[in-house]
């Protein structure tokens, strides 16, 4: 998944999701909480993966991943390509009104429009791109 889109989270707690991301994402995907303060949107054949690698883990370090499944909610689309963003979910990830969804990789991400403006100044410059680069071996 690729792309950088900006949308509004509604008074209900929906967000539309971009129809090119929705095509990647299929009818079914997952909402969790991310690595950084984002949510994560994983498409069904990523968290399937995901859980796999999950349920291989022993109890003693299965048990950190509680919060994460306790909190992940399953997706499907409204009539008009919108998802509603739990409560939970939407403080965990300081979201608000504005947002930002991107596409990295396997999955997607939903940022608060000012959290992922400061990420991007932050990672967005050609010493980091190029660490980046060489840390895949390009």
């Amino acid at each position: 998944m690729t792309g950088t889109y900006e949308h509004s989270i509604d008074a209900k707690g929906r967000l539309f999701i971009p129809a090119k991301l929705r095509e990647e994402l299929g009818v079914t995907f997952y909402l969790a909480m991310g690595v950084d303060a984002c949510l994560a949107i994983y498409p069904q054949s990523t968290w399937d993966r995901f859980t796999e690698k999950f349920s291989s883990l022993p109890m003693s370090q299965s048990k950190a991943m509680r919060p994460l499944f306790a909190n992940a909610a399953k997706c499907e689309l409204d009539s008009q390509g919108r998802i509603v963003v739990p409560q939970k979910l939407r403080k965990y990830a300081g979201l608000d009104k504005d947002v930002v969804i991107i596409g990295v990789n396997d999955r997607a991400e939903i940022w608060s429009a000012d959290a992922w403006q400061a990420q991007e100044e932050e990672e967005m410059t050609p010493e980091k791109m190029s660490a980046c680069m060489a840390a895949l071996g390009f």
